[in-house]
């Protein structure tokens, strides 16, 4: 809806920050083209989101993007509601969105379901993927244990999202594929919580075990480290957000 104000939009169930803090100057964006304004955006403020840069208790201004972007407000509003639309992101304030709340109900149906789509994914890939996939995997999967040891977060956020999505797209199902990123857009921001948990270290011992069975064509094995993946994380969510 072109126009549409966000201050329109209901704050009910949103996650009410204590403290707000924009990003305008640490935004990774590059200009926009003329063209296609509102994808452009869209597609890099939904990178930011999948990659981990943009954490649950932070704010996003429609000016500080706008500025990021170099582009109007307009643009932004838009891609911005597409964005709330597909509970990526909700509204804080009349011009300000942040990430969604996190309920253990809504966390619990996010696991069952990336535990079905993802591990079907898995078990698709390791009956097609190719040898070059898995040499990036291999590279991946060293990039993960260097940005452990390193504690650089955004960094591992970034190889896990490569890797799992290198795994993804080698199952060969454009449909699958389209089920699974939404999923992801509304879980990853808080793949950021998992710093400090032990977590991102037994996240790889499940990539490791994923990346054997892919170069073993063993789909079921495959889709068995997925889906131990899903259900590390979850237990440490859930653990978090019962406290």
């Amino acid at each position: 809806m072109r126009g549409l104000a966000f201050s329109r939009f209901s704050l009910q169930g949103v996650l009410v920050l204590e403290q707000k803090k924009p990003i305008d100057a640490t935004i990774p964006a590059r200009p926009a083209p003329r063209e296609t304004l509102q994808d452009y955006v869209y597609l890099q403020v939904k990178d930011l989101i999948m990659n981990g840069e943009i954490e649950p208790g932070r704010t996003i201004t429609i000016q500080s993007l706008a500025a990021a972007f170099s582009v109007s407000h307009m643009p932004v509003r838009e891609a911005l509601h597409r964005l709330t639309a597909e509970r990526a992101l909700a509204v804080v304030g009349g011009r300000s969105v942040g990430i969604p709340a996190l309920s253990l109900e809504r966390l619990e149906d996010l696991r069952r379901v990336r535990s079905e789509v993802e591990g079907l994914a898995a078990a698709w890939a390791a009956e097609r993927i190719d040898a070059a996939t898995l040499d990036r995997l291999e590279e991946l999967h060293h990039a993960l244990d260097d940005a452990v040891a390193d504690g650089d977060v955004k960094r591992y956020l970034r190889a896990n999202r490569e890797l799992h999505f290198g795994v993804y797209d080698a199952a060969g199902s454009p449909t699958l594929r389209a089920l699974i990123e939404p999923l992801w857009l509304q879980i990853s921001p808080y793949f950021n919580h998992l710093r400090g948990s032990g977590n991102y270290a037994k996240s790889n011992t499940c990539h490791r075990a994923l990346i054997d069975a892919l170069r073993a064509r063993n789909p079921e094995e495959a889709r068995r480290a997925v889906q131990a993946d899903i259900a590390a994380a979850s237990e440490i969510l859930k653990s978090m957000i019962g406290k």
